[in-house]
């Protein structure tokens, strides 16, 4: 009798409903497809700087590459001024000075403009002396309290700050072996003295201090206006070198070739034809 064959039953499972794992990766993939459409979108309606801050956040987007502490002394806001935003810190020091009521009286002779190196600040002389003692390189109190309001929000922004010293073209009169080059110095430095002072600017942040005497006249037309003698405060763009050529002033006289003539774009003499005259 022979055998009978014996049948194997093999049952096949489909996996139920596969756990719903497509589900999860499919969710993500429409989230992903829709944030590609909307940068798409923004990329191309949206305006330079927008696209800036954009490409910006796909290069950290953690936001903590600039943030200031972590490779800069001191403290400060996490915002680097540039071409772009530089007028943003002219506005705000500008309402800074003008709600302070002791200040107030001495906005004509503050002025604020963004040039090619950086913002230039600059405290301008009057006949009888604003800043500083007439003759001397002594801040007097308006200056004193207008260079420490100005330090305390420098201090703020992580950019390098350049202070120069001019002169009016009159011979500074007072010592035989003192003379334009020397006050003009002597006041950016006593600037940076009391704008490093605890609580202001940075001891790394003021690469230069500099003196031009009466080489860079404000007003060529008078140089003798009381207005050339003045300290200028630039605050440099990041990146920015404190030999890059700036923007000159309007009214300055140009040499042949373009540039601001000697006594040209933007400098203060300061001397006095008596000691105590300026």
């Amino acid at each position: 009798m022979p055998t009978p064959p014996i049948i194997i039953k093999k049952k096949v499972s489909h996996g139920g409903h596969h756990g719903g794992a497509w589900k999860v990766a499919y969710a993500d993939f429409v989230t992903a497809m829709m944030a590609l459409f909307i940068v798409l979108w923004l990329m191309s309606s949206s305006t330079k700087e927008t696209k800036a801050a954009i490409a910006g956040y796909f290069k950290d987007p953690s936001g903590t590459a600039n943030k200031l502490g972590t490779t800069l002394a001191g403290t400060g806001e996490n915002f680097q001024l540039t071409k772009q935003n530089m007028a943003q810190l002219k506005e705000k020091l500008q309402k800074t000075i003008q709600n302070i009521n002791d200040l107030d009286k001495l906005k004509k002779n503050i002025e604020m403009t963004v040039t090619a190196e950086g913002l230039r600040i600059e405290l301008l002389e009057s006949e009888k002396g604003t800043f500083f003692d007439s003759g001397s390189a002594k801040l007097n109190q308006s200056g004193q309290e207008l260079l420490t309001l100005l330090a305390a929000e420098l201090e703020k922004v992580p950019n390098h700050v350049s202070i120069e010293g001019h002169t009016d073209a009159k011979p500074y009169t007072g010592k035989s072996s003192y003379s334009n080059w020397e006050l003009s110095a002597d006041r950016a430095n006593a600037a940076r003295r009391l704008m490093q002072q605890p609580g202001g600017l940075r001891p790394d942040q003021v690469t230069q201090v500099r003196g031009f005497a009466d080489q860079r006249l404000r007003d060529v037309k008078d140089p003798l206006d009381p207005a050339n003698r003045r300290i200028s405060i630039i605050v440099q763009y990041i990146n920015s070198t404190p030999d890059e050529a700036e923007t000159p002033v309007e009214g300055a006289k140009e040499s042949g070739d373009g540039k601001p003539s000697a006594a040209g774009a933007m400098a203060e003499s300061e001397t006095t034809g008596k000691k105590d005259g300026k």
